[in-house]
C-alpha cells in the first residue's frame, strides 16, 4: 500500500513516501479498512517533532482519525461486515497510523458513518469529539459557572462551545487568534464580548474584565505553555483547570498550587492503556447521537490534498503556525 513514513523525528522534510508498504492482516477482533479520508490533529506535529506525543508512536506512520469502508473481517467480529462504512479515533491503537491506504482497527473503535456525513466530515469527528466530550462528561459544570477556554477556535473548542451552547451555558469566554477563528465562533453562537484576541496586551486582565471583574470557576486548556500561565493568573480559588495539553509551565503549575486549583487532564489514550477499547467506539456513538439531539453541525473542514508528502508537509506546517482558521484539515485518500 502506498503510506506517508516519518524516517525521524524534526523537521517535516522527514516525511516519505513508501508504495509498497505492507498491507496490514486483521487480527481475530479486528477489521481491515480502506482509508477514504484521512484527518490532521496537533499531536500529528507535535509526535512529529518528538515531544512528549512521541511516547505513544508505534509506527513511522502518524495520524490518529479516518474514515473508510471495511474491506475485510477477523473471524470474531460481530459488529461490523465488508462494505460497511466507518469512522473512528484510532489513536495507537492501529496497526499503522492513517496517512496510509489501510489501517486495521479492534472493531470496538469503530462506529458506522450517518449517512448524511461525507466521508470527509466523518474523519475531521473523532479525535477532537470525544475529547470534547469527555471535558462536558467530567467536569460538571453548573449554569451559573463561569468558563474561560483557550484556543477555542481549534477542533476540540469548536466541539466544546457547540456543546455547551446548545446545552444552554452564557458565561463563556475564549480566547482566538485571527479574524477567520472569530467567524467560526460567532457563527457556533457565541457573541462578539466573548471573544478575546490572545495578543491582546495585558491578556489576563482583559480576559477578567470580560467576565464582569470575576475570576472563573473553569478554565479549560488547549494550548498550553503561556495560556497556561494565562489561567493560572485568571483562575478562581479552589476553581477547576482542565488541561488537555500536557504542556503547562512550572511557572502555571505552581501558581495552580498557591489557589488550590483542582486539576483534570484529559487523555483519550488512557483507556487504551486499559485495553478498554469499547470506551473509545461507545462514546462516539454517544456523542454521534448528541449531535443528533442537539442539532450540532459537524466540523468546518478544509482538504488539504490526497495523499502525499506535500499534503503532509502542508497541513502540518498550517497547525504549527496556528493557522487552520478554525477549520479541520482533512486528507482524502481513495
Amino acid at each position: 500500500m502506498k503510506a506517508i513514513l516519518l524516517k525521524d523525528f524534526g523537521s517535516t522534510d522527514n516525511f516519505i513516501l513508501e508504495n509498497n508498504y505492507e498491507v496490514p492482516e486483521p487480527g481475530e477482533h479486528e477489521v481491515l479498512v480502506k482509508i477514504k479520508a484521512a484527518a490532521f490533529n496537533p499531536f500529528d506535529y507535535q509526535m512529529r517533532q518528538g515531544k512528549t506525543e512521541r511516547k505513544r508512536m508505534h509506527s513511522p506512520i502518524l495520524g490518529r482519525e479516518f474514515s473508510g469502508v471495511i474491506v475485510k473481517t477477523g473471524k470474531l467480529t460481530e459488529r461490523f461486515k465488508v462494505g460497511d462504512a466507518v469512522f473512528a479515533a484510532s489513536g495507537s491503537m492501529g496497526s499503522n497510523g492513517t496517512y496510509a491506504e489501510y489501517i486495521t482497527v479492534p472493531e470496538l473503535l469503530l462506529v458506522h458513518k450517518p449517512e448524511q456525513l461525507t466521508f470527509e466530515e466523518a474523519a475531521a469527528i473523532p479525535s477532537a469529539s470525544l475529547t470534547a466530550f469527555q471535558c462536558y462528561n467530567r467536569l460538571g459544570i453548573q449554569f451559573n459557572d463561569s468558563i474561560f477556554i483557550t484556543g477555542a477556535a481549534g477542533g476540540v473548542g469548536m466541539v466544546l462551545v457547540k456543546i455547551l451552547i446548545a446545552k444552554g451555558y452564557q458565561k463563556i469566554i475564549v480566547t482566538a487568534g485571527n479574524e477567520e477563528s472569530k467567524s467560526q465562533l460567532l457563527r457556533a453562537g457565541l457573541k462578539e464580548a466573548q471573544l478575546i484576541d490572545y495578543k491582546v496586551e495585558h491578556l489576563s486582565q482583559v480576559v477578567i474584565e470580560r467576565n464582569e471583574g470575576h475570576l472563573f470557576q473553569h478554565c479549560i486548556d488547549l494550548v498550553g505553555d503561556q495560556m497556561s500561565v494565562i489561567c493560572a493568573q485568571v483562575i478562581a480559588t479552589n476553581g477547576t483547570y482542565t488541561d488537555v495539553t500536557a504542556l503547562t509551565t512550572a511557572h502555571a503549575r505552581e501558581e495552580l498550587f498557591h489557589k488550590g486549583a483542582v486539576l483534570v487532564n484529559i487523555s483519550n489514550y488512557a483507556y487504551s492503556l486499559d485495553k478498554n477499547y469499547s470506551y473509545y467506539g461507545d462514546s462516539l456513538s454517544k456523542f454521534i447521537q448528541l449531535m443528533s439531539a442537539l442539532s450540532l453541525s459537524p466540523p468546518a473542514i478544509k482538504i488539504a490534498g490526497s495523499l502525499s508528502v506535500e499534503t503532509v508537509k502542508k497541513a502540518h506546517q498550517l497547525l504549527e503556525d496556528n493557522q487552520t482558521r478554525g477549520r479541520k484539515l482533512v486528507m482524502q485518500i481513495d
